[in-house]
């Protein structure tokens, strides 16, 4: 699937957050914190998702 530039960007800054958000849970491994940042984290990938499936909807280039 050929994407755009915007497609690429979104989904890097998503994954970024995400990869912070895991890596703050295994640092913390224990703790209420880790809990909260793995759900946090699920609940990001889910929002890249719609985020990314509601942009491949509206962009030309990449539909």
């Amino acid at each position: 699937m050929k994407t755009c530039h915007q497609f690429d960007t979104v989904r890097g800054e998503y994954e970024r957050e995400i990869g912070f958000l895991l890596a703050h849970s295994h640092r913390h491994e224990g703790r209420p914190a880790a809990k909260a940042s793995a759900k946090q984290a699920a609940s990001t990938k889910q929002r890249m998702a719609r985020a990314l499936s509601s942009h491949v909807g509206r962009c030309p280039e990449c539909g």
